[in-house]
């Protein structure tokens, strides 16, 4: 009979260890998971490269047809940071029928510089490589060393006067559109 009382304490402080490492393992991995969360985090986000933001009012872009350029403001994240609204870019807008507007990014295809709009000749040039484009964004000069037209991006009219642009850069010196993340 003595053996039976002897193995009995052993039991239960056998039972009583594996409750406290059962229940210590639950409280790491509480702050664990969590820690595994934010590390893992930047990688189950959706990039906000492509975001459709407000430009302008539809008031605001004149009937002529010619381009007008406009700074697109948009907030930023960055893996972990989260950046206020700021410049991020630029377009040029211009109205191709009462309520169709067209969009052209400003960053030449050819190394990234600003194309600058010239009035008297209605056309765009790039003053990096001497290029130009025509108001569509196609290129003028086949001899052109850019790559590819100007970028076009989509556009959407909301509430009848709010201009909104899906704003996009692309990896200058490609032949195709390849997003900047």
């Amino acid at each position: 009979m003595s053996d039976l009382t002897e193995q009995k304490p052993d039991r239960r402080e056998f039972l009583t260890k594996v409750c406290i490492a059962g229940v210590g393992t639950a409280i790491m991995l509480v702050p664990a998971g969590a820690g595994l969360a934010f590390l893992l985090d930047p990688l189950r986000r959706k990039a906000s490269a492509g975001e459709t933001v407000f430009v302008t009012s539809l008031d605001s872009l004149p009937d002529d047809g010619l381009p007008h350029k406009f700074t697109v403001i948009a907030g930023h994240v960055d893996a972990w940071s989260k950046f206020p609204k700021g410049p991020v870019g630029a377009v040029y807008l211009r109205r191709t029928g009462e309520k169709t507007i067209e969009a052209l990014n400003v960053s030449c295809p050819h190394a990234g510089c600003f194309v600058d709009f010239r009035q008297d000749h209605k056309d765009f040039f790039c003053p990096c490589h001497n290029s130009s484009f025509h108001l569509n964004g196609k290129i003028a000069d086949p001899k052109s060393p850019s790559p590819r037209a100007m970028d076009v991006l989509a556009v959407e009219i909301r509430n009848e006067k709010e201009v909104w642009v899906q704003f996009q850069n692309f990896q200058a010196g490609q032949s195709l559109k390849i997003p900047v993340a």
